[in-house]
């Protein structure tokens, strides 16, 4: 009876790992080889992981930062949100076709850059330099998410007063925590699209509405805007800005671990140098740009409604969002355009737009952290039950994290600025690292047009400019020159 039992437990477990490795998104498997889409609609069809990462981009970034950015400082700073929404793809474009390409992941490509390395303790092995750098920066940018916390408790308090905010932040953690654990690609991607829909339509119609305001709005000072002036008293509110929307250091980062989940590369297979895998491989890349160039348009037009909405309620009603009024500061953007019945539509899309962020944000870190883990040697790269458990811990800890920094600082604008600032600054390593995937790793047949390439090289360039002069600017700042 015993070896009979014991033989059923061997088949259980044995047929456990085999449903393990068939779910296991991170390994190329000849059975998972597919041809891509040839049309344009056909592609459509097989986007998804630039909708999680829109979910993540319209979020803080657009409704905290950038309203606060136009509040400060009006129009003037138009081109740093057109300048941050266009030119950081190209990056993401070429990381995400480094991973299909190759089949690693993101973290695992910029390990291989030369540089120092380090490890945690004599049991683990060493990562180098970006690899901290990520984990370092999204240490920081759990300011954002806390302040996501905050934002999303204070609208709930605003609507039922009987419960706290603090209470509220405790609450939407724990739904974090329900939805999160355990929780694969599809019911991450469906969620996203529910919410980059409903409140990216309605900040449209706002800003529409905002054009035809002349005490909000004029033709003259938005064009005014695109003239490449710093603005002066809000440069640092333009650069955590320039961090997060568009394209954020984090969503650079994300990025390919959501097309991995979706099976871009699974779908191209491993490379072995054929025809077949070439046209395989740039077709599933093909299809990989139709996915940020829909999230693009999507993220753009939001970011550009909230900027203008902004600069031309709040900064023409003389408010700036604050600690103690954010929320009511910021629904403005509607009862001023729409009309003050929308007050109601401005507290569900802030709900929407807020947690949305907190969730997509969760799910994308929880995993490049369990990734930086088996680069450490935590576990083995096949084994996917090891990867779902610390990736479920760390959605644990980055839950709790952001809740505890909210609690003590509470703070929202403030926390915004320096997770942004903390992205902004990662921004030179990723376009520098991007670079080296390119040019010394990524193999030559698959390589893009050589205008992609020194597009690549024009988008580096610029966000190591603007990167310096913000860091030389603190410097004289901090030494009264």
């Amino acid at each position: 009876m015993s070896t009979k039992a014991e033989s059923l437990s061997d088949d259980a477990a044995t047929q456990a790992r085999r449903q393990t490795a068939t779910e296991d998104p991170y390994q190329l498997r000849p059975e998972d080889v597919s041809e891509p889409p040839q049309t344009f609609r056909a592609s459509l069809r097989r986007i998804g992981p630039g909708m999680i990462l829109a979910a993540s981009i319209v979020g803080s970034g657009e409704l905290i930062a950038t309203t606060t950015l136009g509040a400060e400082v009006g129009y003037v700073a138009l081109w740093v949100i057109l300048l941050s929404c266009l030119i950081k793809p190209v990056v993401q474009a070429e990381m995400a076709r480094y991973i299909i390409a190759s089949g690693e992941t993101g973290l695992a490509g910029f390990d291989r850059f030369p540089g120092p390395r380090a490890t945690i303790g004599r049991r683990f092995g060493t990562v180098n330099w970006i690899v901290w750098a990520w984990a370092l920066m999204t240490l920081m940018t759990m300011l954002q998410v806390g302040a996501m916390y905050g934002g999303v408790a204070a609208v709930m308090n605003l609507l039922i007063p009987a419960i706290s905010i603090k209470l509220w932040v405790l609450i939407f953690a724990a739904i974090t925590l329900a939805l999160l654990l355990g929780g694969g690609y599809d019911r991450i991607e469906r969620l996203a699209m529910v919410k980059v829909g409903l409140f990216t339509m309605l900040t449209f119609l706002a800003a529409l509405l905002l054009i035809r305001m002349p005490q909000y709005f004029s033709w003259s000072a938005m064009l005014d805007g695109l003239k490449f002036k710093m603005p002066g008293q809000g440069f640092s509110t333009a650069v955590a800005v320039f961090g997060i929307t568009g394209v954020g250091a984090s969503e650079l980062f994300m990025y390919p671990y959501w097309c991995v989940e979706k099976g871009y590369a699974r779908f191209a297979g491993k490379r072995d140098g054929s025809p077949e895998w070439n046209a395989r491989a740039r077709g599933w890349i093909r299809v990989m740009h139709t996915d940020i160039l829909a999230t693009m348009v999507i993220y753009t037009i939001a970011t550009i409604a909230f900027y203008l909405l902004g600069a031309g309620v709040l900064n023409g009603m003389g408010k700036v969002p604050s600690a103690k009024d954010m929320i009511p500061t910021l629904s403005n953007i509607y009862t001023q355009t729409l009309g003050p019945w929308s007050l109601w539509l401005f507290y569900l899309g802030a709900i929407a737009t807020l947690y949305g962020t907190i969730f997509a944000s969760v799910a994308s870190n929880s995993r490049v952290y369990s990734d930086m883990c088996r680069l450490m040697g935590l576990f083995r790269a096949e084994d996917y039950a090891a990867r779902v458990r610390f990736r479920n811990r760390f959605i644990v800890a980055l839950t709790i994290i952001p809740v505890s920094l909210y609690m003590f600082i509470e703070s929202p604008v403030n926390m915004v600025k320096a997770g942004g600032i903390a992205q902004a600054l990662m921004l030179p390593v990723i376009g520098i690292g991007t670079l080296y995937l390119r040019h010394r790793l990524l193999p030559r047949d698959i390589a893009p047009a050589r205008w992609v390439t020194i597009f690549l090289w024009i988008a580096t360039a610029v966000i190591v400019w603007l990167m310096g002069y913000y860091v030389i600017g603190q410097i004289r700042t901090m030494f009264g020159a």
